[in-house]
């Protein structure tokens, strides 16, 4: 029994004592008042206040019965002789109060069980015993004693009290047997209740690591939809604290569909359960793409809720409309082998022809104005298929390291030097002085931080900036690290119904070009094991991040 139990059950004990003697007390005076003389009133007040002061002792020595096993016995064996002596002053054999030393028997068998009330037993029969032979023999102190007078006239025949006597100490030691195994028993299912409590809170706290390990999230609701628990995922999927949101509605808080919130509140339908894909804005104007099913929670009493488990499958659905777009490339790439030399040779032949004919005939001012549109739209075609042959036909890696901070300087160069750049354009480089590296082709990545650049500034025809940007990726990829070259306007922006088709091939929005910018540019990104990013908003501009590859290298005295 661990020492707080102890001393809790010893208090418990003490204020017994203390209730039982004051019971007794109150008892005496009574009698004394009602029948004056029945009682020897001074020694019954003498032993009650003894037991005050052994309780007040008793007290003082909580702390040491840990240590002193021996001082609860003690307690008890002082009782036995406490009763006895009660059993003395109110008639010996006679008396009424012999019942009492059952109450330190039980008092110790919730302490020292089994044996400890079978020692106070034993104690309480042979003070007992004792008591009825000084009784019948004429012992000091009981004929002619200090408070007592010759009680032998008022004595049971001694085979009566031989037979008094005996029962009670059989009684006295079936009850401290029956008592001690009862306190027993109730220990071990304390125990073994414990020991449940304690397996019962672990597998509580197990189950609660398990929902909270979760990459999901878990909701469950009642009847009405409002939310009872929401587990981390959920809170880290939509960035708010379960404790704000415990009693809402789950249709306001995960922000449902007008038409599933209506199937919600039919009780699904009638179905076992309903999926729902739908976009989720977090308050900090964050977008993100929400998987989410809804089941009835049944407990043994029937319905009692709705059980909803969702995702954020925001990178899942970019990486599938990536999917989509290297398989629309592919097929487009296919197509381009056979067909670009079937058009480029007669088209060669023609423009050929025109020359010859121009040259050779006397042409009026509009005819030689026709035979110019010919040669000028040929020669567009004619980069066109270029640029379509360059797309479908990608030239082999050079691999190797590329400083990108040198890249974006050299492409701002070229650009501020370009006849696509007007007065009101300002292009602007962030990149360090040496580095971060590239692992890859030099040409190719020029060519896509061209593109980039270009369409950048064709998106602010009224003029605006043009970042240029090189950093290192501060997330990395397998244990890959990666650089990321940004390219940020201030134009148009671009819709969100058209980021899933922007790197597909001829869907190009701009005046001028072939629509086959950004395709090469999503073809170079996918070859160099890389990946492109769009961040846009109407009118206020684009952002265009390509994740490449990082190459460690010493580069003029810094590691890279």
């Amino acid at each position: 029994m661990a020492g707080s139990e102890r001393r809790r059950r010893l208090i418990w004990l003490i204020w017994a004592r203390v209730c039982v003697s004051t019971l007794l007390m109150g008892s005496a005076v009574i009698f004394q008042i009602t029948k004056p003389g029945s009682l020897p009133i001074d020694p019954f007040f003498f032993l009650i206040g003894l037991t005050y002061c052994l309780s007040v002792l008793y007290v003082t020595s909580l702390n040491y019965v840990d240590r002193s096993p021996w001082l609860i016995d003690l307690q008890f064996a002082f009782d036995a002789s406490t009763v006895t002596a009660f059993i003395y002053f109110t008639g010996g054999v006679t008396s009424y109060f012999a019942l009492l030393y059952v109450l330190p028997i039980i008092g110790v068998a919730s302490l020292k069980f089994r044996s400890g009330s079978m020692r106070v037993a034993i104690l309480s029969a042979g003070l007992y015993g004792t008591l009825a032979v000084a009784a019948y023999t004429g012992g000091p102190g009981y004929i002619g004693g200090l408070w007592m007078h010759d009680m032998r006239p008022l004595l049971p025949p001694l085979r009566v009290a031989t037979l008094a006597v005996g029962a009670d100490a059989i009684a006295l030691v079936a009850v401290a047997l029956l008592a001690g195994s009862l306190a027993e028993r109730l220990q071990n299912a304390n125990a073994r209740l414990e020991d449940a409590s304690l397996a019962l809170a672990d597998l509580q706290a197990f189950n609660q690591h398990v929902i909270d390990s979760m990459t999901s999230g878990l909701v469950t609701t009642d009847r009405g939809g409002r939310i009872l628990t929401f587990n981390r995922a959920a809170e880290a999927i939509i960035g708010r604290d379960a404790t704000q949101i415990v009693g809402m509605k789950a249709a306001d808080v995960l922000q449902f569909p007008d038409e599933f919130a209506g199937v919600l509140a039919r009780n699904l339908g009638g179905a076992r359960a309903r999926r729902a894909d739908y976009t989720y804005r977090t308050s900090d104007g964050a977008v993100v793409d929400i998987g989410l099913s809804a089941a009835h929670l049944v407990t043994p009493d029937g319905h009692a809720g709705f059980l909803l488990t969702f995702q954020d499958v925001t990178e899942m659905r970019r990486l599938e409309r990536d999917a989509r777009t290297r398989q629309r490339l592919a097929a487009v790439g296919e197509m381009a082998a056979g067909i670009a030399h079937e058009i480029r040779n007669p088209l060669a032949s023609m423009r050929g022809s025109i020359q010859v004919l121009r040259a050779e005939l006397d042409l009026s001012n509009e005819q030689a104005r026709l035979m110019d549109i010919v040669m000028r739209e040929s020669d567009r075609l004619n980069d066109t298929i270029r640029s379509f042959l360059s797309y479908a036909r990608p030239q082999p890696l050079a691999a190797g390291p590329v400083d990108a901070g040198r890249l974006l300087r050299d492409t701002a160069i070229l650009l501020r030097n370009s006849p696509e750049v007007l007065a009101a354009h300002r292009i602007d480089v962030d990149a360090p002085d040496a580095g971060p590296i590239v692992d890859g082709d030099d040409g190719q990545i020029r060519q896509v931080v061209w593109n980039l650049a270009t369409n950048g500034l064709r998106a602010m025809p009224e003029g605006g900036r043009l970042l240029l940007r090189a950093r290192a990726d501060d997330a990395t990829d397998a244990g890959e690290t990666r650089v990321a070259i940004e390219v940020a306007d201030e134009g148009v922006g671009i819709a969100p119904d058209q980021l899933d088709t922007l790197f597909q091939p001829f869907r190009g929005s701009f005046a001028r070009g072939s629509g086959l910018g950004l395709a090469i540019v999503h073809r170079i990104v996918s070859d160099h094991r890389g990946e492109v990013r769009v961040e846009s908003e109407l009118g206020k501009g684009t952002v265009v991040t390509a994740r490449l590859p990082a190459k460690a290298i010493e580069l003029e005295g810094v590691t890279a």
